[in-house]
C-alpha cells in the first residue's frame, strides 16, 4: 500500500483546525447587502442510476501520493473548465495549479503580502464561477493583516495559467474578535449562489453567543448571490425580512464548520464542524433545501448538552454522525463519492480527523448511521478535495497531496 506515512510537528500548522484561544477582541464590522431574486430552482437534477440508493459495499481503500513539497496545503479543487487543472490552496496566500502531474512553479495567485497566516488563520478557501470559462473569475476566503475574515473575488490575467492580484474585489469583510475558529470555506451550490462557512469568532466555548445569535454572520452558513459587481442577498434566504437578522445568513449554530460539501447526485449539503471538549460532527441538509437550520452550537455539542446537565433539544438539528475524542479532535470534512474509479465508494461520504489521521465513511443514505473505518494514516488531513470528474483527493497540511484509490 503506497500511503505515505508523515506526522510532521509543527506547532502554528497544528493548530489550524483544534480552535486555540486568544484574548485579543476586536468589534464587528459587517458590511450591509441589497437583496437579490432566486437564480433558479434549488432542487437539483436527480441521476436515478447514482443517487441516494447507491451506498458503498466496502470501505477500505489507499492514498497515492500526486505531489509534494507543497507549503502548509489547505485545499484542492477544480475550476470546471475542461482543463484537468487542480488548484492547490496553501495557507501562505499562494495558488498553486498541478497539471499533468506536475506542479507549476509560478502560483496561479500570490496574495500572501497581504494574507495573515498561520495558526488557524490564512488563506483558508477557494471557488471558482461556475461559468469560469466565460466569466474568468473565482473567490477566495482569507485572513487579512489586521486578522479579519475577507471573502473576495478575482479575474484571470491574459497570462496562461496566471490571476491578475490587482483585480481584487473585497465582497465581505467580517472582524474577528480572536484568532481562532474562522471557517473559511466557499463553494457554490447547485441554485448558484456561493455559501460562505464562518466560525464562531474564536476563544474558546463561544463567550459571545455568535453562534445562536442572528444579528452576526459568525458561527454560520452564509449564501450570497454574486453574479453582479458586488454581493446580494438571495430573497428566499431564511432570515431576509426579519429586523432581529442577517438576511446572509442560510444556517446557524456552528462552532467552526471545517468543509462543506454538496452531493453531486442529490444536492444534499454536508456541513462538518470542529468541536469543543469532546465532539466531532457531520450535518446533512437533505435537498430540496430551504435553509434556516439550526445546528445547535453553543447550546449542544454534537448530540449532548453543552456545559449543561440538561437542555432543551427542540429546534436543533442534530448531526447524522459523531465521534468523541478517544478517535480524533478536530473533524475535516468531505464528500459523497460520485466517481468512477472506486465503485466500491459510490454513495459513500467520506471524511477524516486531522489530529488522528483516521478516515471514515458513510452510507450518505442513511438517516443515521455509525462511521466506518476506511483507513487509518498518519497524515494532517486538512481538507478532501474533487476534481472535475468527482475523482477524490486528500490535502496533508505537512505538504503533500494524495489521490483516494481502491485498496486493491
Amino acid at each position: 500500500m503506497d500511503v505515505i506515512r508523515i506526522r510532521a510537528v509543527a506547532t502554528a500548522a497544528a493548530l489550524l483546525l483544534l480552535g486555540a484561544c486568544s484574548s485579543d477582541g476586536v468589534a464587528p464590522n459587517e458590511r450591509a447587502p441589497s437583496q437579490s431574486s432566486p437564480r433558479r430552482d434549488q432542487s437539483p437534477k436527480r441521476d436515478t442510476s447514482d443517487g441516494r440508493a447507491a451506498a458503498p459495499t466496502e470501505a477500505a481503500i489507499r492514498l497515492q501520493p500526486v505531489a509534494g513539497g507543497l507549503d502548509m496545503p489547505l485545499y484542492v479543487t477544480h475550476a470546471d473548465d475542461g482543463s484537468g487543472r487542480l488548484f492547490i490552496v496553501e495557507q501562505t496566500g499562494r495558488i498553486k495549479i498541478l497539471r499533468d502531474g506536475r506542479v507549476r512553479t509560478r502560483p496561479f495567485l500570490d496574495i500572501s503580502a497581504k494574507v495573515q497566516a498561520g495558526g488557524e488563520q490564512g488563506l483558508l478557501g477557494l471557488a471558482f464561477d461556475p461559468d469560469y470559462p466565460r466569466k474568468r473569475r473565482f473567490f477566495v476566503n482569507y485572513t487579512n493583516l489586521a486578522g479579519d475574515t475577507i471573502v473576495a473575488r478575482y479575474r484571470v490575467s491574459d497570462r496562461p495559467g496566471r490571476a491578475d492580484p490587482s483585480s481584487e474585489r473585497v465582497l465581505l469583510e467580517i472582524a474577528q474578535p480572536f484568532s481562532n475558529h474562522n471557517g473559511g470555506h466557499l463553494a457554490f451550490g447547485p441554485d448558484g449562489y456561493l455559501y460562505v462557512a464562518t466560525g464562531d469568532g474564536g476563544s474558546a466555548g463561544d463567550p459571545q453567543g455568535n453562534g445562536q445569535s442572528l444579528d452576526t454572520l459568525l458561527g454560520k452558513l452564509l449564501r450570497i448571490d454574486v453574479s453582479g459587481r458586488g454581493y446580494e442577498v438571495p430573497s428566499d434566504n431564511p432570515t431576509v425580512g426579519r429586523d432581529d437578522a442577517r438576511p446572509e445568513i442560510w444556517a446557524y449554530g456552528l462552532r467552526n464548520p471545517w468543509r462543506f460539501s454538496f452531493d453531486r447526485a442529490t444536492g444534499d449539503l454536508w456541513v462538518a464542524d470542529v468541536g469543543q471538549s469532546d465532539r466531532e460532527e457531520v450535518n446533512v441538509e437533505r435537498a430540496p433545501r430551504r435553509g434556516g437550520v439550526n445546528y445547535g452550537w453553543n447550546e449542544m455539542e454534537g448530540s449532548v448538552c453543552y456545559e449543561a446537565a440538561e437542555c432543551d433539544v427542540a429546534g436543533f438539528e442534530l448531526p447524522v454522525a459523531e465521534y468523541d475524542h478517544s478517535q480524533g479532535c478536530s473533524i475535516t470534512g468531505g464528500y459523497v463519492y460520485r466517481g468512477a474509479r472506486v465503485p466500491a465508494l459510490t454513495g459513500g461520504y467520506l471524511y477524516g480527523d486531522f489530529c488522528s489521521g483516521n478516515i471514515w465513511i458513510l452510507d450518505s443514505s442513511a438517516p443515521r448511521k455509525e462511521q466506518r473505518l476506511a483507513l487509518e494514516t498518519e497524515h494532517q488531513i486538512a481538507s478532501f478535495g474533487e476534481n472535475e470528474k468527482g475523482e477524490l483527493f486528500v490535502v496533508d497540511l505537512a505538504g503533500t497531496l494524495l489521490r483516494v484509490r481502491p485498496a486493491s
